[in-house]
């Protein structure tokens, strides 16, 4: 049930629609499931400060590029990070009330939650399926010539099981429980694979990258936006980059060519405009990163020394906190192996290689920045699921690529056993993701926030057995300050109404 078809069957079959049917049936249903476990996830404790904003998040809506850093040295809390915070205040002050045509105040807030970070996903997943079927099509690394639609659900299949909600979640989730950090963390990423779209295409074409004028402005538009976002999709560009760079010089410099059969993939799409586009991306990042270190809300409590020796015990504890990530890195292992061994020598083959070789330097090239990004006491050990985020979508397209090429590439029996491990793999990722509820649901805020609207009092004391709004229970009403005045706004309550928690 889980396992796609080979598609070497798949596109000579009679049956091609109803099998696209019921590929495109399994990775939408699952997307629905989705929604549903989202939705009942509770609202995080930094939304309201940002959205409304409060006052120590204006500074960065006011000045969006960081001049005051570079002209002034003024730190103030998010830096660099324009773009988040303007598209969550843009989202969450005009989505919610759409919604409430349909549906109650409180259940709008959920609802727009989950519509977020459900459509986000959706995003990632159908981005990433674009990239398998391209880098791991028949004609190379050119998109299947027959059977394309077929094709395409065949990838967003195998991808769609390793999308984890509930199941291994604090490991390697994707869209964080918080929405606040797919704003910061999902969403900057899914923009990054529509930027990075054109260049690897034409990498797989190997054709030089000559973008019309209205494309490359809008590629300009989305390197700024992507990098006034945050410093995952910041960092993210400049390993990518720098390993661009260094792979660049080392065929530039090579002193005789590789033998024909092994021949990496070239650079011949590395065109003018396209190297115009990658360095004006280059100093983009570095002045984000730069203006980035102004960042109020950087912890300095610990030393770069520190936080390089805190790095390995992070590695470690993701590694061996939930079964999920150890399984597929070791089915990349796997695939490595049985395209070196059981697959005849050829370019497709070399290119799936360099991918899993390029995906293993990226996510060390990454690790290795992350001390710089500072410490935040709630990733005590720096690596946790939305800091390593870009690594596990590495994984998750590496393990795609390889999966869809062996699928297509072997023969009879290995085949046939190699079908049934992808099966078995898709139903253990898939079953353990099936919980209807996560296990932190939000009855119990969405009970507060019914106490709140039904309240006739100014000030309400509500239960203290789960937080609203916050991180922490609120013990003193003026706290609740900034989140009354949202409430109204959404039309939770009629009026301002503060309210507390008894500890």
């Amino acid at each position: 049930m889980f396992a796609p078809l080979p598609p070497a069957l798949v596109f000579s079959s009679a049956k091609n629609r109803v099998l696209t049917a019921l590929l495109a049936a399994f990775v939408l249903l699952d997307l629905a499931l989705t929604f549903w476990q989202n939705y009942q996830l509770p609202l995080d404790g930094d939304l309201v400060a940002i959205v409304l904003p409060a006052p120590w998040y204006r500074q960065v809506l006011h000045d969006p590029f960081g001049w005051s850093v570079l002209t002034q040295n003024v730190v103030y809390a998010g830096s660099n990070r324009f773009f988040a915070h303007a598209s969550m205040e843009l989202y969450w002050k005009s989505v919610p009330r759409l919604l409430q045509h349909f549906t109650s105040p409180i259940s709008s807030l959920y609802a727009a939650s989950a519509l977020f970070m459900t459509a986000t996903q959706a995003l990632l997943l159908f981005g990433l399926a674009a990239y398998v079927r391209r880098a791991s099509g028949r004609t190379g690394w050119a998109a299947p010539t027959t059977g394309s639609a077929t094709s395409f659900w065949v990838a967003a299949a195998l991808l769609t099981p390793l999308f984890q909600t509930v199941g291994f979640y604090t490991q390697m989730g994707i869209t964080n429980r918080a929405v606040t950090y797919s704003f910061f963390y999902t969403l900057p990423l899914a923009l990054l694979l529509g930027l990075l779209w054109p260049f690897f295409r034409a990498a797989c074409r190997q054709e030089p990258l000559r973008p019309h004028p209205l494309q490359a402005a809008l590629l300009l538009g989305l390197m700024v936006v992507l990098t006034f976002n945050g410093p995952v999709a910041t960092a993210s560009l400049a390993v990518l980059l720098l390993g661009l760079g260094l792979y660049w010089l080392r065929q530039h410099w090579q002193a005789a060519p590789p033998r024909p059969q092994l021949n990496p993939p070239g650079m011949a799409w590395l065109s003018g405009p396209a190297s115009i586009l990658l360095l004006l991306l280059a100093a983009l990042c570095l002045y984000s990163l730069y203006i980035g270190r102004n960042n109020a809300e950087n912890d300095p409590s610990h030393s770069l020394g520190e936080l390089y020796r805190l790095l390995p015990q992070g590695i470690w504890r993701q590694l061996t906190w939930q079964p999920g990530l150890p399984i597929l890195l070791a089915l990349l292992l796997l695939n490595a192996w049985l395209v070196r061994r059981w697959v005849p020598a050829s370019l497709e083959g070399q290119r799936i290689l360099f991918i899993l070789r390029a995906v293993g330097l990226f996510a060390v090239g990454y690790m290795l920045l992350l001390p710089f990004g500072g410490y935040r006491s709630y990733r005590p050990l720096l690596l946790r699921n939305d800091s390593i985020l870009p690594i596990t979508l590495g994984v998750i397209f590496a393990y795609g690529a390889s999966t869809y090429f062996l699928i297509e590439q072997l023969q009879g029996t290995a085949r046939r056993r190699y079908l049934t491990l992808v099966g078995l793999t898709a139903a253990f990722f898939t079953i353990a993701d099936c919980r209807l509820t996560p296990r932190e649901p939000n009855d119990c805020q969405r009970a507060s926030l019914e106490q709140l609207a039904r309240a006739p009092a100014p000030i309400v004391q509500i239960g203290p057995t789960c937080t609203v709004l916050s991180w922490t229970p609120i013990t003193d009403f003026h706290q609740s300050e900034y989140n009354a005045e949202m409430l109204r706004y959404w039309g939770v309550t009629t009026e301002k109404k503060l309210y507390f928690q008894q500890p």
